[in-house]
């Protein structure tokens, strides 16, 4: 018989939502609600020329367009197969047998996946009122930590912790632990993320951004990071050299180009989202505020969440259920079409009217 590594074996399967047919309108994956910016279709049309090579190991374009939009240094940017690649590479460069990954209790899962298949342990703080709390994540480090993670704006929470509040916590992390700031739905939070950058520049912090939220191409599977080079050079030797193809290349600079339009998808989206969030809070659900492209959803215990969950999916309506994070009362809804946002709401209250009857 073959059999696989020990820390393979250890692994449940990477969970992911799975609509039960065509017709569902997924509200799981987070996806962007709108489609990319015409400009990327343009460069789709001329995508076959060159095909028949390898694309940039160096991601050159891209990493120039980063570096201008954001006001980097090309030379500190890497770039992944989403940022769950760069986020896997990190782990397994850093971390190893008898080390800990430190992340909030509600951090984003796929970081103790990577922990547990570099054979690290993977340790959680308590949060504060689904908030991430600095304070408790530098109380549970031990001399075991190699590596802090913090998931902001947080997923599942959709929360945020203030700017100063990241910059204190670095301040206050010993210099050899290196501290992995992931945002994913930067885009979303409204604060300017300069300060945050910067820290890269002390040598022991990561930044790391995606095209896959903000900017529609959760399909092209495009991250990147903004790196110290001691780091980014021992990351590079994990990432598969071409690891991101010439078109997925070429779309992510041309989305990058169009900034106006990935404002204008942000601005709606986070008026559906909070539209959407206002009318559940009306209907008695504690819903953290989001600065997300998505909402967690608090029911009054797991059997309702369940309930609800069944209830939508009847109506062709998918959410992400939250008991893998230890969630189970909680929903995470997408921010969708508007049509689907209202259908979900009115499923939500009519499953809670039917509770209180019950």
């Amino acid at each position: 018989m073959i059999r696989p590594s020990p820390l393979v074996a250890a692994l449940a399967p990477y969970a992911l939502a799975d609509p039960s047919d065509a017709q569902t309108i997924s509200l799981a994956q987070n996806e962007s609600a709108f489609s990319p910016s015409p400009a990327v279709a343009e460069v789709l049309r001329g995508a076959a020329d060159g095909a028949e090579l390898y694309p940039d190991p160096n991601w050159s374009a891209l990493r120039v367009a980063l570096a201008a939009t954001h006001g980097l240094d090309p030379v500190h940017l890497l770039c992944g197969a989403g940022s769950m690649e760069l986020i896997g590479a990190l782990v397994r460069a850093f971390a190893g047998p008898g080390d800990e990954v430190l992340a909030p209790r509600y951090g984003y899962l796929y970081v103790a996946t990577a922990t547990a298949l570099a054979g690290a342990r993977y340790v959680t703080a308590p949060e504060r009122d689904f908030h991430a709390d600095p304070d408790a994540l530098l109380a549970a480090m031990t001399p075991r930590t190699r590596v802090v993670f913090l998931c902001n704006p947080g997923n599942p929470t959709g929360t945020a912790i203030d700017t100063t509040a990241i910059v204190r916590l670095r301040d206050r992390l010993p210099g050899d632990i290196l501290l992995v700031i992931d945002q994913a739905y930067g885009e979303f939070d409204g604060q300017d993320p300069g300060p945050v950058f910067a820290l890269a520049a002390r040598g022991d912090t990561v930044v790391l951004r995606t095209f896959s939220k903000a900017y529609g191409l959760a399909g092209a599977r495009i991250g990147w990071g903004v790196f110290p080079p001691a780091i980014g050079g021992e990351v590079r030797k994990i990432l598969n050299p071409n690891n991101i193809s010439s078109a997925g290349q070429q779309m992510a600079v041309a989305a990058l180009n169009d900034q106006p339009y990935m404002r204008g998808v942000v601005t709606e989206t986070a008026a559906r989202r909070d539209r959407f969030a206002a009318g559940l809070r009306t209907l008695g659900l504690p819903v953290p505020e989001s600065r997300t492209n998505f909402v967690l959803i608090p029911f009054a215990d797991a059997e309702t969440a369940a309930l609800a969950g069944r209830a939508l999916r009847a109506a062709g309506l998918m959410m992400r259920g939250m008991g893998g994070y230890g969630l189970a009362h909680c929903l995470r809804a997408t921010i969708g079409p508007e049509a689907a946002m209202d259908r979900a709401r009115a499923v939500i209250a009519e499953t809670l009217r039917g509770r209180n009857r019950g």
